[in-house]
């Protein structure tokens, strides 16, 4: 998948899984069905404001690089800790993730590490297009929760867009009425965008937007 292939397929509404892209508009949890709404950054209108100066003042003493992925050893260990940590579903492996049962890559896949003295403390996989990156994956290990680590990867892979000149970072989706995802939105709010499938098209960012959108899509009392 060329650079320019990916950017389309991200900015209409696409994402990728193992070595595919798919999209959804609903999920299930519990047996109680949600609407899903996949999200994009506007880089350009990216504002640093003091929840980003913050987390990066907290995780300032750590080194960050960013580099073409390689499944190491090291990386392995580090997500099956994380694995370990958390309390809901998540694939076995890295390479489960990226690959599934395929073992070529279609896709321009990176990393960026954090690491502690050396020691990698958390690991952010995004795939680069020409003028846009999905982020793909984010673990740390459990010592550095206080850290906010996942979202400071998202905020890593913000900067590293901008520094590229790139356009947008999609993140994934947002789940109406299920906040496990709204961690996503916190990045930059302001410059978020959330696609209306209905009317194929990319709107700004706000809840009350959205749930006007999720209503059309799916016509009943919002779960409790």
């Amino acid at each position: 998948m060329t650079g320019s292939d990916l950017d389309l397929a991200l900015s209409m509404g696409y994402f990728r899984m193992q070595q595919q892209v798919f999209t959804c508009h609903y999920l299930s949890f519990n047996d109680q069905l949600y609407t899903a709404h996949w999200l994009r950054i506007v880089l350009e209108n990216v504002v640093i404001g003091k929840r980003q100066r913050d987390l990066a003042n907290r995780n300032r003493a750590f080194t960050i690089t960013a580099k073409p992925l390689v499944i190491s050893t090291e990386l392995d260990e580090l997500y099956a800790v994380y694995r370990q940590s958390i309390s809901f579903d998540a694939p076995v492996s890295v390479r489960d993730c990226l690959f599934g049962a395929e073992t070529g890559n279609r896709f321009n896949t990176r990393v960026i590490e954090v690491r502690d003295e050396g020691r990698l403390i958390a690991a952010g996989i995004f795939d680069l297009g020409q003028n846009s990156l999905a982020g793909i994956m984010n673990f740390y290990h459990p010592d550095y929760r206080r850290h906010s680590l996942g979202k400071y990867l998202m905020w890593l892979k913000i900067r590293y867009g901008i520094q590229l000149r790139l356009t947008h970072y999609y993140p994934g989706y947002v789940v109406n009425h299920y906040p496990k995802f709204d961690y996503k939105v916190e990045a930059a709010e302001t410059a978020t965008e959330f696609f209306d499938a209905s009317r194929d098209e990319w709107v700004p960012f706000c809840w009350e937007t959205l749930r006007r959108v999720a209503a059309e899509m799916f016509p009943v009392p919002a779960p409790n």
